[in-house]
């Protein structure tokens, strides 16, 4: 006699094996679920104050007292570095640093970063290019403006975010994915009818760039160990909405890198200035925003929360702190990083 089981019963036993819904009984091509409700904003991080990381980057740590919580999981961390000047000279950066348990994300939007490691990689991160570094068991490594670069002075843009490993991969092997900017799809987007003033539906007002996770059914060329969407949005015109199917059970986190854009809900709108976080909820399918200035930017991200305890210490971002007091002796005897 055949049983039938309900579909309670079949999240239920998705959610015990840990197999995200949307993979399990979704049909979406964005991968998301199937509520069409509008995510509702949760909290909004004002811009923070910059500080200097080595001698060449002045960043906003976006992320404030917020980074490394569960709130934000998988991401860790977020350093942006917004268009800066400097004059030619030496190669200014950061010189060699361990890190361990977790993945760094460097996005270059002008200038050139140039890095080496421990064991022989060395490459130049170009403006519209991603480096996804995984650290796993360990990597020493330093990060410079490239010697064109700084010969030559520019403008440097750049922001690097930390995503965390889940436990049974933070002792991985390290590696690099080098993301080239024409290997980075974009997809046209398409105003919502909520504004009284924004295009044709049939216009497209900007793109999304999907750098890692899927956006409509295009997928970003990263690879990851978890769930993780990461998206650059341009709006090049304001007042136009625009509706982001985002998975309802992720975290989702948008950054306004440049101009300002506005959170929509339902009968509310909260503006977001630049280099400020908007935090939302994790409830509803659909994020809509709009952009409230020419040239906005977004950068929208978020993943599958790891639910997994995090113990952090400088550069290494494990389970426990008896892992971190490892991962220190390792470096200081010379085991780490080859």
């Amino acid at each position: 006699m055949t049983r039938k089981i309900s579909k309670s019963r079949i999240i239920n036993l998705i959610t015990l094996l840990h197999i995200p819904p949307t993979t399990a009984l979704s049909t979406s091509p964005n991968n998301t679920t199937m509520s069409s409700k509008l995510r509702p904003l949760k909290q909004i991080l004002p811009q923070t104050p910059r500080h200097w990381v080595g001698d060449g980057f002045h960043v906003h740590p976006v992320f404030a007292s917020k980074a490394f919580t569960e709130e934000l999981s998988p991401f860790l961390m977020f350093d942006y570095a917004p268009p800066t000047y400097f004059e030619p000279g030496h190669p200014r950066g950061v010189g060699r640093h361990p890190h361990r348990g977790f993945e760094t994300v460097t996005v270059a939007f002008q200038g050139e970063v140039e890095h080496q490691d421990s064991v022989g990689n060395s490459d130049v991160i170009k403006a519209g290019d991603v480096q996804w570094m995984t650290a796993g068991r360990g990597i020493i490594h330093q990060e410079y403006f490239s010697k064109t670069f700084a010969k030559a002075g520019g403008t440097l843009e750049m922001c690097q975010l930390w995503v965390n490993l889940p436990s049974k991969d933070k002792m991985v092997k390290p590696g690099y994915q080098p993301i080239l900017e024409r290997d980075i799809p974009s997809v046209e987007l398409y105003a919502t009818s909520q504004a009284d003033d924004c295009a044709s539906k049939s216009e497209s007002v900007g793109k999304v760039r999907v750098i890692a996770g899927s956006f409509h059914g295009t997928k970003g060329p990263a690879s990851t160990f978890s769930p993780v969407e990461l998206w650059e949005v341009i709006l090049p015109t304001p007042n136009n909405v625009v509706d982001l199917p985002f998975p309802e059970h992720y975290n989702c986190i948008v950054f306004v890198r440049r101009g300002k854009a506005s959170i929509v809900g339902e009968n509310t709108a909260h503006e977001v200035g630049p280099q400020s976080v908007a935090l939302m909820e994790k409830k509803g399918g659909i994020l809509r925003v709009r952009g409230d200035e020419d040239d906005s930017s977004l950068l929208v991200m978020g993943g599958l929360p790891l639910n997994e305890p995090i113990a952090a210490r400088g550069p290494f971002v494990m389970n426990t702190w008896d892992e971190i007091a490892q991962a220190s002796r390792d470096y200081q005897f010379g085991n780490f990083g080859s």
